[in-house]
């Protein structure tokens, strides 16, 4: 096999080469990573400290102690209100009727449950709440 030759006259083999464009490769890929960063995870939140993250994506955990399916209200929302019942919750999670077929029945199912979920914080008439369409957005925790 001829070794290759570089225009400064140097000479180098197939292997110095393939050396050469693995280091590349490599120091090219830690330069992605250092500017980019490794993907945020989100904020694990109380309930009562979802209030300070309002237009932010993280992960609110509260104890469901109140549920109402509103059937015949527009939309046919379901909430799932955390830590207080309502009209004075601390965090709602609100589930629209479009979506609901995904879930089964959360108000009967999450009700007494401690639960996490997951998505933008948003805030209707003082209390913050996530509105989520995937049951992949909330997850049950065990008893504490």
């Amino acid at each position: 096999m001829q070794p290759s030759r570089l225009s400064s006259g140097v000479h180098l083999s197939q292997s110095a080469l393939l050396k050469a464009a693995l280091i590349c490769a490599l120091v090219t890929l830690a330069l992605l990573l250092l500017a980019f960063g490794p993907v945020p995870q989100h904020q694990k939140l109380s309930a009562s400290e979802a209030k300070d993250h309002i237009g932010e994506t993280a992960t609110v955990c509260g104890d469901v102690v109140s549920t109402r399916y509103a059937a015949s209200t527009k939309g046919q929302p379901t909430f799932l209100n955390f830590d207080k019942a309502y009209p004075r919750q601390i965090f709602t999670v609100l589930i629209w009727g479009s979506n609901r077929s995904k879930f089964g029945t959360p108000e009967i199912d999450y009700k007494a449950k401690r639960v996490c979920v997951t998505g933008k914080i948003t805030e209707y008439r003082g209390t913050p709440e996530i509105v989520t369409s995937d049951p992949g957005q909330l997850k049950v925790e065990a008893n504490r």
